[in-house]
């Protein structure tokens, strides 16, 4: 299977609720999201048409618009938090997320958000998202 890999960034805040930890407090990550794709290929390996995945340009902008924009410098807060916890947030600068936003959580809405932009030609093979410079995790197809 010949797979393409684009890299984004972005900055984001979260607390998780009832957390045994500091995590429970509201702080910041710069995340990486590592988003691979694959082509539906031919039985003899080869791509058909343009022989590309997908241009670059396509990917970028499928990620930006359906994740990027979506979570990029905002704070992600679930609504267990929003309900159990006095804020004064203004809603430009937060995300209410149905889970805890948890790096994992993050992944499964970022594979639900990216599948529905992509074309059809394309699958998502698997996403990994840094919370920091070494700690991550995996989603993949499969």
């Amino acid at each position: 299977m010949i797979s393409i890999t684009k890299i984004f960034r972005f900055e984001a805040a979260h607390a998780i609720y009832t957390y045994p930890g500091s995590c429970q407090n509201i702080h910041g990550h710069s995340y990486e999201l590592q988003v691979t794709v694959h082509a539906k290929q031919e039985s003899d390996g080869f791509i058909p048409g343009l022989g590309i995945t997908l241009d670059f340009k396509v990917l970028k902008a499928c990620v930006q618009e359906s994740v990027i924009k979506v979570l990029d410098h905002k704070l992600i807060l679930s609504k267990a938090y929003l309900a159990n916890v006095k804020n004064e947030f203004s809603p430009s600068e937060l995300f209410v997320f149905e889970h805890e936003p948890t790096a994992e959580n993050l992944l499964v809405f970022s594979r639900n958000q990216i599948r529905a932009a992509l074309p059809e030609s394309v699958g998502l093979k698997s996403l990994r998202l840094y919370e920091t410079r070494d700690s991550f995790a995996d989603w993949s197809e499969g």
